[in-house]
């Protein structure tokens, strides 16, 4: 499975189906799987045929977050098509390299993804966790199988929340502090009850459902799309979500440091194994 491509595309019906390709990883995200799911976006967005861009897992999960432990975790390679102009972490040390790794691996690359100018969508099913809660809230609307479960268990880690810190805007504030706090799943019929995703179906559903919604969209005019799209992340950002993103990933890596300097690793020692477990 490590020739495969970790990301695979095809356009149908006005729609670009992007999918994350390392099922037997859950497709965890390693540096590969990202700047080839950044290259699938801008290739969507530059397809005249495409309106609306639907992002999915391959296998029984749509994403088990970031990798921290497969045999294809390449946390100590540079990629090109970088989302910030910061320096590469690549033969840097300690904080500074930490920062800049994630500041483009993770931030910069998830801010480039909410705006896109054409609709997406995340078609979520098995687990959604941690970074995997990234990709689904980079998205304009989330439509999830009845079996998906979302979590973010990173404050095990006394790390608060994951880089892409959206949780008090896709949960609403009190859900967000239980989500954080204790850590637990919350499956797709509460994500719907709550607000997070837009629709809730069957697993066997789950592909049509997100079809009939991505032709809907698509019967609207492209410029149309994308100009609501664009006062709508204003909206989000002027009730501050991008102030708090900012705040959220500097004590993120105050975190991180500080796991560093008292226990020897910037994970607490937490491990994909103990994630699954806990």
């Amino acid at each position: 499975m490590s020739g495969a491509a970790p990301v695979l595309s095809e356009v149908r019906d006005q729609t670009a189906w992007i999918t994350l390709n390392r099922p037997r990883h859950a497709n965890v995200q390693n540096g590969a799987m990202l700047y080839a799911l950044d290259r699938a976006f801008y290739d969507a967005v530059e397809d005249d045929a495409v309106k609306v861009i639907v992002l999915r897992g391959a296998g029984p999960h749509f994403s088990g977050g970031h990798d921290i432990g497969t045999a294809e975790r390449d946390a100590d390679q540079y990629f090109d098509r970088r989302a910030s102009l910061w320096w590469s972490h690549v033969g840097d040390t300690g904080a500074s390299a930490r920062m800049a790794r994630e500041e483009d691996l993770y931030l910069g690359l998830c801010r480039r993804w909410r705006d896109l100018p054409k609709p997406t969508i995340a078609m979520v099913h098995g687990a959604c966790i941690a970074g995997g809660l990234m990709l689904a809230w980079v998205c304009d609307l989330i439509v999830a199988a009845e079996d998906a479960t979302f979590r973010d268990p990173v404050v095990s880690m006394g790390i608060p929340g994951v880089e892409y810190f959206a949780h008090p805007w896709a949960l609403g504030s009190r859900v967000a502090r239980e989500f954080l706090y204790t850590g637990d799943a919350i499956d797709g019929r509460r994500a719907y009850e709550i607000g997070m995703v837009n629709r809730v179906v069957p697993a066997d559903q789950l592909e049509e459902a997100t079809s009939q919604l991505a032709q809907r969209i698509a019967d609207k005019p492209r410029f149309g799309l994308a100009l609501t799209k664009k006062a709508l992340n204003s909206a989000e950002d002027h009730m501050g979500l991008r102030a708090g993103m900012d705040t959220a990933f500097a004590l993120h890596h105050v975190a991180h440091s500080h796991n560093a300097e008292t226990m020897g690793d910037s994970l607490a020692g937490v491990t994909a194994k103990a994630i699954k477990a806990s």
